[in-house]
């Protein structure tokens, strides 16, 4: 879905998953700097919408989700999974209720397979799910922020900002009001500095939560059962994940920023040295510079200085080994 957006000047669209928005306007770390700052705003629209109605929503989404919702209050932002049987990461969800309807954000195309998964789970549960992704755009506010939310807006206030689910005919007019717009790869910058994972960027098809650091955040582990919750016990309580997220440091000498995929090894083996773990994200920074994030094998040492392809990188800690 083409956002309106991209015809602002110097709009230039994003590519991959996040096709429909633009990925800058023209001044990568300008558009970083006015986030950090708290300004302007990051155009989401190509994000999926969907929303769960009905007097069991939180009791059924409790059931299915990685997070503790039973008793969620009205306005509170949180996020949760769904896991396979096997405790592999499936679905990313961004949830905020407004005492009515549970509004949730998701990977872009994902929602078709997240809403067939949960009409399978419906049952004898009073509750009705529904793709709005046609009718209202995400737009994110950062943190700082003064622009104006609409009334009757749903919002999810977390740390790192406000996520509006806006009605998506009202997306050109509140952009014109409370822009500078900001494009996809700044939004991307300050994530990864953040040490913020991403579905299907710093997942693959074996990951677990305990690898990318979403315990407590996206699963609570004081809650009833729900589908993997067997892989996350018994990884909590009696080993390890294989993998870790790590924040690297990239060469700022360098001219190209490692792809995802791009492998690890470690600096003294050399590229053509045993494969340690791979890139998933990499970005230039207005701050610091060329950054990535990672999942390397657990037992890496920390200290251990690494090679992303034929770039040096030095690792910071982000999931403990």
């Amino acid at each position: 879905m083409k956002s309106p957006l991209l015809s602002l000047p110097g709009a230039v669209p994003a590519e991959g998953v996040d096709e429909g928005v633009a990925a800058h306007y023209g001044d990568l770390f300008r558009e970083q700097r006015t986030l950090a700052d708290g300004a302007g705003l990051v155009d989401l629209s190509h994000r999926g919408v969907l929303t769960v109605t009905g007097s069991d929503r939180l009791s059924w989404l409790h059931l299915l989700l990685t997070q503790h919702v039973s008793e969620l209050p009205a306005g509170q932002a949180t996020e949760a999974l769904i896991l396979s049987a096997n405790g592999h990461i499936e679905h990313a969800l961004y949830l905020v209720d407004d005492g009515e309807t549970m509004w949730a954000h998701v990977e872009p195309g994902s929602q078709e397979a997240l809403i067939a998964y949960l009409e399978s789970m419906k049952f004898f549960y009073r509750v009705e799910v529904a793709d709005r992704t046609e009718e209202f755009a995400v737009v994110h506010l950062p943190a700082g922020s003064i622009a104006e939310v609409p009334e009757g807006v749903a919002v999810r206030e977390t740390a790192y900002g406000r996520d509006l689910f806006l009605p998506r005919a009202d997306l050109p007019s509140y952009a014109e009001q409370h822009g500078p717009a900001v494009g996809l790869l700044a939004h991307e910058a300050l994530r990864v500095e953040a040490h913020r994972p991403r579905l299907g960027f710093e997942t693959d098809h074996r990951t677990i939560p305990h690898e990318l650091g979403w315990i407590g955040s996206a699963v609570h582990l004081q809650k009833g059962c729900y589908r993997g919750q067997e892989t996350v016990a018994r990884v909590q309580n009696l080993g390890k994940p294989p993998r870790r997220l790590v924040f690297l440091h990239l060469d700022g000498s360098e001219v190209h920023l490692p792809p995802p995929g791009t492998p690890l090894h470690l600096a003294s083996d050399g590229p053509e040295g045993r494969k340690l773990g791979f890139v998933t994200t990499s970005v230039r920074h207005h701050e610091l510079g060329p950054i990535a994030l990672a999942l390397i094998k657990r037992n890496v040492p920390l200290d251990a200085e690494l090679l992303a392809g034929t770039t040096a990188a030095a690792q910071e800690v982000v999931v403990e080994p």
